[in-house]
């Protein structure tokens, strides 16, 4: 199956510009994806690693539900060598983000990890900088509560020669 179309079907409409992938659950599905700084429209885009996995998504959805991202602020201010690994993965993720960028861009994405200045804003992008294998903190903590990515039945499927979603698929327990 095509990753884009696999992507798309994931994440429920087209992708805005090219993406590679950085991470495959294990059916071979794409979990994380890595999006340009810029989309195919020339919109800044501030989130370099982008979650596409339906399971992930729900599971950290629930986490934010219950008050992850506050729980994760307040973990940082707490535990200083959290925090500063915090502070460390912000600016590792705009500086790498920002390296692709062409000189002469007049909009420029901004912040670190999903756009944040400081602290925790989504937990799902700090999630996805983690499985696409840098250090991140808040990221790693989220992973002790989604994985292990243990789909039995994919998520998307190819039908008649198209990629759709699975109605077969149910989040693991």
């Amino acid at each position: 199956m095509d990753d884009a179309a696999v992507v798309a079907a994931q994440i429920g409409r087209p992708l805005r510009s090219e993406a590679v992938v950085a991470r495959r659950c294990p059916l071979g599905l794409p979990v994380i994806i890595v999006v340009p700084p810029l989309l195919d429209d020339g919109t800044p885009f501030p989130t370099r690693y982008w979650l596409c996995c339906p399971l992930v998504q729900r599971r950290i959805g629930r986490l934010e539900s219950a008050g992850g991202v506050a729980a994760m602020e307040r973990r940082a201010a707490a535990d200083p060598g959290f925090g500063a690994r915090l502070d460390a993965a912000q600016a590792r993720y705009a500086s790498e983000r920002d390296a692709l960028l062409p000189g002469e861009a007049v909009v420029r994405p901004s912040g670190g990890v999903g756009g944040a200045r400081a602290g925790v804003k989504c937990l799902h992008a700090h999630y996805a900088d983690h499985a696409a294998g840098n250090d991140n903190p808040v990221g790693e903590a989220a992973a002790l509560w989604v994985e292990p990515l243990d789909c039995t039945e994919p998520c998307v499927i190819e039908v008649s020669g198209r990629v759709v979603t699975n109605s077969r698929w149910r989040e693991p327990k």
